[in-house]
């Protein structure tokens, strides 16, 4: 059988697939002119919600702080803010004053009717199971010691860490803790610290909370740290804040 001829066979046309179109492109200049814009206008909603808030967020924080003194010193009829500064100097902070300088740690004196010094009372700070715990407490120079505390602020878990503010037994650690200061004026004579429930055996001990041993500790720690700071400037100068000025 003889093969085919050239003339005989078949061409079959093999597709060539056309070439793909280049996508458009991307119009970066507008995209960043647009995101350049929306940037800006979030920018100024953000800097004109803070401003325009600022002043109130202030007032309350200033309220809330004053409510804490007169909580922890309720003999006090007027308080009056200070700063103990790094080289032993009282310096009294002027109306509208925030900033602090370094190394300074800010107080309030307390005065009665007569206006005579009712108390001293200091933030602490300590960190408790969910965030810092930031409290005030009142210090009675004649004693020596912590006679109150009141909750500046703090995020503990209701029904447990917040227990510091509403369990009696925990805050009858405060009417006489001490925190009396060494012979020489350095530091406190004793570390303030919380010990586990039914533990206490000496008058700088805080006796925990149980189950809200983190946070009782937080309190403890922001009692010690604010009075190590605090004290050894304060005190030899307490005749300076004898009465109102």
């Amino acid at each position: 059988m003889s093969e085919p001829s050239s003339t005989d066979k078949k061409v079959i046309p093999i597709a060539v697939a056309a070439p793909e179109a280049a996508p458009p492109e991307s119009p970066t200049g507008a995209m960043i002119r647009t995101l350049g814009l929306v940037s800006a206008i979030c920018g100024l909603i953000i800097v004109g919600a803070y401003q325009g808030t600022y002043d109130a967020v202030a007032a309350n924080k200033r309220i809330a702080t004053e409510r804490a003194v007169f909580k922890v010193l309720p003999k006090a009829k007027s308080i009056a803010e200070f700063l103990a500064q790094p080289g032993g100097g009282i310096l009294k902070v002027g109306a509208g004053e925030t900033a602090i300088p370094a190394g300074s740690v800010k107080f309030f004196a307390a005065y009665d009717e007569s206006g005579k010094l009712a108390g001293i009372a200091a933030e602490g700070v300590g960190k408790g199971y969910a965030d810092n715990v930031r409290i005030m407490f009142g210090y009675q120079p004649d004693c020596q010691c912590v006679v109150g505390i009141g909750v500046v602020s703090m995020r503990e878990t209701p029904g447990i860490g917040d227990k510091i503010i509403t369990d009696k037994e925990f805050l009858a650690n405060f009417t006489a803790l001490d925190v009396k200061l060494k012979a020489d004026l350095s530091a406190l004579a004793n570390e303030v610290k919380a010990v586990k429930r039914g533990s206490k055996t000496n008058a700088w001990q805080i006796d925990a909370i149980a189950g809200a041993t983190i946070t009782s500790r937080a309190v403890g720690k922001a009692i010690n740290d604010s009075a190590q700071a605090l004290l050894p400037r304060l005190v030899p100068k307490l005749d300076t804040l004898a009465t109102k000025s």
